[in-house]
């Protein structure tokens, strides 16, 4: 397995470093625009979770990033050294949908609905901050990455 990684400040700005070198690897295992799409929003959100969640009120947090490739699979990982939360608890007590207009509706947990929807497989360990990993597999079969 190949593993690259990125280690960035816990701030938005970077972000489009991720969603850049996201591309760029998904690309090489043959991906579909589709697929890379999504796997940017999914990503986005995890970092954006982090974003929150690494900074310890001084703005000195920062955020491990790393794409393991495998010829079946890519496996995004998103690490925050923060205080973590309780994400099974979050997003399985979601409450469905209620109110009429965009701004009496609550939001709250939904970015793991979107990264579960997005994504083949998320899992999410607090155990010493919160590392979110992300897999999404590759179903052409014309696929490989050039070395």
């Amino acid at each position: 397995m190949r593993v690259i990684r990125l280690h960035i400040p816990a701030a938005a700005e970077h972000l489009e470093i991720v969603r850049l070198s996201l591309y760029g690897v998904a690309t090489k295992l043959g991906f579909s625009y589709e697929d890379i799409e999504d796997m940017k929003v999914a990503v986005s959100e995890a970092c954006n979770n982090a974003i929150l969640h690494a900074n310890s009120g001084d703005g000195s947090g920062h955020i491990d990033i790393s794409y393991e490739l495998s010829d079946d699979a890519l496996r995004v990982k998103v690490k925050d050294n923060g205080t973590g939360y309780e994400a099974s608890n979050e997003s399985r007590q979601t409450a469905p949908f209620t109110g009429t207009t965009p701004s009496e509706l609550t939001t709250g947990g939904l970015g793991i609905y979107l990264m579960e929807a997005l994504m083949d497989e998320v899992l999410i360990d607090t155990t010493d901050g919160t590392e979110v990993t992300l897999v999404k597999y590759v179903h052409s079969k014309n696929h490989g990455m050039t070395e």
